[in-house]
C-alpha cells in the first residue's frame, strides 16, 4: 500500500514539476514516470524496513 501511494504521489509531483518548468506533454510524462519509479522504490525500501522492524 505504501508503494502504491508513494508512486502516485511521485507521479503527481513529477508532473507538476515538469509543468512548472514549461515542459511539453512528453516532458511531463517523462518526469511523472521517473518520479513515480523513484518514489515507488523508496516506498519499497520503506515497506521492507517497517516489516523487518516490526518482526
Amino acid at each position: 500500500m505504501i508503494v502504491i501511494l508513494l508512486a502516485l504521489a511521485g507521479a503527481i509531483w513529477g508532473g507538476i514539476r515538469a509543468a512548472r518548468r514549461k515542459g511539453n506533454k512528453l516532458d511531463i510524462a517523462q518526469y511523472a514516470t521517473v518520479h513515480a519509479i523513484a518514489f515507488a522504490l523508496l516506498g519499497l525500501f520503506l515497506t521492507i524496513f517497517i516489516e523487518k522492524w516490526l518482526i
